[in-house]
């Protein structure tokens, strides 16, 4: 009895183990699955756009469909006539009951190759275009991206922001009641260095679900009115002002109706930015942690010269005039001789003799055909006489050609332009980030100086609100200057092509 009991606790436990293990293995699935869906980059994006996005393509068809004009170069078909007698043709070799014939027509030398090339030139300018409509939906993919992701950064900055005046809330509050200031004042230091450190880490969270929730500091709930908040107070006891906690209460409403704005705004940029991949308006947008775009020095020499080299537009221009070039060869092939060559054949069957040989000085004896079947080659050439439809074709390539060149000289010209408007903008940024940068780090200590001051010298209170207004400008000033950049950025890589 005991041995039956011990095996069935060795196979209980043997069944337990066995179900921790899947409960393990299933919680590491799912965590890997979580882990490796937040880990999304914008190049994965920029991949799943190139795949699914519905106006790429289409582009890409359109080439796909050029393409296939390189195939249909060929020679013209041959042509076959028939001829069949409703009444014998009676010849001396017999009586002729139907004839056939064939012709091939040949272009001049060289036609077949310069139409091909030409069909080749024009497919491979589409091309270009295809890169062009491209390049362009991954520009506008990398702008609502970062579009969303200053957004996003604008809410956490602002939500830090929160955090700063409900604690200098509480600040107020408590030296309104007369009571000890020293936790509260390091209170607002954390908030401050918090916020300092969450602007230098510069990482965002998945935007697929927006949520309101503050985290509320012990002073007071902002969700109450002021009037009740002031309840149990007591009135003047302390050294401080009640119109400073009514100030920070209207102030901090204002923060939290912006925030609900934002999260209003975001779903609009949402929806854009998963149009552009072609996928559900409500899915789930993730950001990687900062992405820099710092370029070694003399970067910008190198890309002009990239963009005027491989810019897809200077490309297609390039593809054109030689196709235009291709099509002035055309015009002067088609204005020599086409050449044809054929076989005609003619059935015969046999014609009994008539007649009686010397009847009538043998006017009506006519000896018997052989019937046999004859073969006759043929030739013929086209003679293009009329020259003034030749002359206006080459005429035509001509000033396509002029034009086009007049083309690449203007988007030369426009891309040279274009590329020093971004780079100045990009180097304005960067000093604007340089200077905020410096403003943020002295705003930070000057604000922890004048709470310090406020909690034990009783200094002004509208001082503190100047500078905590001066330092939330700043910071998302340095985010707004910070977004321009990297969109400038992208609109370079735009100009360079894929």
């Amino acid at each position: 009895m005991k041995r039956v009991n011990l095996t069935a606790f060795r196979k209980a436990t043997y069944a337990n183990k066995r179900l921790v293990l899947k409960i393990i293995s299933t919680l590491f699935l799912f965590i890997s699955t979580i882990f490796h869906s937040n880990t999304q980059t914008l190049n994965n994006y920029l991949e799943i756009a190139i795949d699914n996005n519905p106006s790429l393509q289409s582009s890409f068809n359109s080439y796909r469909a050029n393409l296939e004009k390189v195939n249909q170069v060929s020679l013209e078909n041959p042509q076959l006539n028939i001829g069949v007698f409703t009444r014998p043709m009676e010849l001396l070799m017999g009586n002729q009951r139907a004839e056939a014939s064939v012709m091939q027509m040949f272009p001049w030398f060289g036609m077949l190759k310069a139409q091909k090339d030409e069909a080749t030139l024009m497919a491979e300018a589409r091309y270009e275009d295809f890169r062009q409509q491209r390049n362009l939906i991954l520009f506008q993919v990398k702008e609502t991206y970062f579009q969303l992701q200053q957004l996003q950064n604008t809410i956490e900055v602002t939500k830090d922001n929160l955090e700063i005046m409900k604690s200098l809330e509480e600040l107020a509050i408590i030296r309104y009641q007369g009571g000890n200031t020293s936790e509260a004042v390091s209170s607002v230091s954390n908030a401050v260095r918090s916020q300092a450190r969450n602007g230098q880490a510069n990482t965002s969270d998945g935007m697929g679900m927006g949520s309101n929730s503050q985290n509320r500091s012990p002073g007071m709930n902002p969700s109450t009115g002021g009037a009740s908040t002031m309840t149990g107070m007591g009135s003047g006891v302390g050294s401080g002002k009640l119109t400073d906690v009514l100030r920070l209460q209207v102030q901090i409403k204002a923060l939290e109706s912006d925030l609900g704005q934002m999260e209003v705004d975001k779903k609009p940029l949402l929806a854009r930015f998963n149009q552009l991949m072609g996928r559900d308006k409500d899915e789930t947008v993730v950001f990687e942690t900062a992405i820099s775009t710092q370029k070694e020095l003399g970067w910008e020499v190198a890309l002009l010269e990239e963009i005027l080299n491989t810019n897809p537009m200077m490309l297609m221009l390039e593809k054109e005039g030689l196709a235009y070039q291709k099509q002035g060869e055309m015009a002067k092939l088609e204005g020599k001789p086409m050449f044809g060559l054929g076989l005609n054949y003619m059935m015969f069957s046999p014609r009994p003799e008539m007649g009686v040989p010397g009847g009538l000085n043998g006017m009506d004896y006519m000896p018997a055909g052989m019937g046999n079947n004859m073969f006759m080659p043929m030739a013929t050439v086209t003679l293009p006489i009329y020259r003034k439809r030749y002359k206006a074709a080459e005429a035509e390539s001509k000033f396509y050609m002029e034009a086009n060149e007049s083309q690449k000289e203007d988007l030369q010209l426009s891309l040279i332009t274009e590329f020093e408007t971004l780079l100045a903008s990009i180097k304005d940024a960067d000093r604007k980030i340089r200077l905020l940068e410096e403003q943020i780090e002295l705003t930070e200590q000057t604000l922890e100086l004048s709470v310090t001051s406020y909690a034990t010298e009783g200094s002004s209170f509208e001082e503190i609100l100047i500078i905590q207004r001066e330092l939330l400008d700043f910071r998302l000033n340095a985010l707004n200057t910070s977004i321009e950049r990297e969109i400038a950025f992208a609109r370079l890589e735009t100009l360079v092509g894929l």
